[in-house]
């Protein structure tokens, strides 16, 4: 059985530089993608965790709400060029920049495999002169706070396995959780396989995921300490990604300090010295940056024309206040695939492609030399679509 001393479990190296260059490496990625990262200036991240990040010349990748699902996350990022399809889980996009919008957790079974495979891509990428970079989408805050009611069963389940396999590596937190991705699988089978002796005592299982999940993603726990290395907000070049959406008043009380509060919470750290509290202002309400829709609803009739006016202004205020051409959002399923408005300065990008979701067909945003488009898949060939170009 797991250990479920928080004392004895790994925790997740703190970060303390506030602006970091990433290295630079020559890159050997074929194809499209190496032609197309051909920057020779490094990427510089400001803010911990990273809120404003200068990429020049990169090419951008944005992915939406993955939530659980391994395998159309392996999907998606191959498909974004940035994965490859062998199994190995290598990074193939040299100097691009992969953005994740967050909502890795809760309606699938594979939540901490897709975190892991994340902060593998990342540390590979770094090598080669890229970088991934995710924001926290409104399941992360909710986890953090102990609401479990959209978990899966599965999910529970991988829990109590990432807890278990800890054990095994001490203190080394980075090697454990990178790792993880490459083993989930074969727990997840050894736990199959001995469901058929422990029928009875299911229940007595199930009680055990719940107690890991408490232990692993409670404020200071080890992955909310994970999580806490990324934000809410993140300003990339001239466009702004959250979960959510982003509105003038949180410009105004300030994307760093936003950010920088999620952080402490999810760490069980606080500016005072107390009990930190729930960051209101991001995580909480039906405008925090997490939970916002105000620019995914579906607006057509014509006597919603005034209202689609009104929060086109509040869009355009918002980027001009962040200095932001335009947006990307996750959080709402698209049911006609990912998408634009407002002159295309939003894009909605959550197309439901978990199977605990809409079981979608995964698309992705590519951002290349300010001109965007969606990638998405028909029957194993990639198609490009809606090209936009900002400039």
């Amino acid at each position: 059985m797991a250990s479920l001393c928080m004392n004895s479990l790994p925790l997740p190296p703190s970060s303390h530089s506030k602006k970091l260059a990433l290295t630079e490496a020559s890159s050997s990625s074929n194809g499209s993608i190496a032609a197309a990262a051909t920057a020779s200036k490094p990427i510089v991240v400001s803010g911990n965790p990273p809120t404003f990040v200068s990429a020049p010349g990169r090419r951008i990748v944005a992915v939406g709400d993955l939530h659980g699902d391994l395998d159309q996350a392996r999907c998606a990022l191959a498909m974004a060029g940035v994965l490859s399809s062998d199994g190995l889980d290598l990074w193939t996009g040299g100097e691009s920049v992969l953005i994740q919008l967050g909502d890795v957790l809760d309606r699938g079974e594979d939540e901490l495999a897709i975190l892991s495979l994340l902060r593998s891509l990342d540390m590979q990428a770094k090598a080669e002169g890229g970088a991934v970079f995710q924001v926290n989408g409104n399941h992360e805050t909710m986890n953090v706070e102990g609401d479990f009611r959209y978990v899966d069963s599965g999910g529970f389940d991988e829990c109590s396995d990432f807890l278990e396999y800890l054990n095994d590596y001490e203190n080394d937190w980075e090697e454990a959780f990178v790792g993880w991705v490459g083993m989930s699988e074969r727990w997840k089978e050894d736990r199959r396989l001995s469901r058929n002796y422990w029928g009875p005592l299911n229940l007595v299982k199930r009680q055990k995921g719940v107690i890991a999940r408490s232990v692993l993603f409670r404020p200071g726990g080890p992955m909310a300490c994970e999580l806490a290395r990324h934000g809410v907000v993140l300003k990339v070049n001239d466009w702004v990604f959250c979960h959510g959406g982003l509105l003038p008043h949180h410009v105004a009380y300030g994307l760093e300090r936003m950010n920088n509060e999620v952080s402490l919470w999810m760490k069980g750290l606080s500016e005072c010295g107390n009990n930190p509290k729930i960051p209101f202002i991001a995580t909480r309400g039906y405008d925090s940056v997490v939970w916002n829709r105000l620019y995914s609803r579906d607006i057509s009739d014509l006597e919603d024309y005034q209202i689609s006016q009104q929060i086109n202004a509040v869009l355009q205020d918002t980027l001009r206040a962040v200095g932001a051409k335009a947006m990307v959002v996750g959080h709402t399923p698209q049911f006609a695939g990912a998408n634009c408005e407002y002159n295309c300065s939003i894009w909605r990008i959550d197309v439901g492609m978990s199977s605990g979701v809409l079981n979608s067909r995964p698309e992705v945003l590519e951002i290349t030399d300010n001109k965007a488009r969606v990638i998405s898949s028909k029957r194993d060939t990639f198609t490009g679509f809606h090209v936009v170009d900002y400039t």
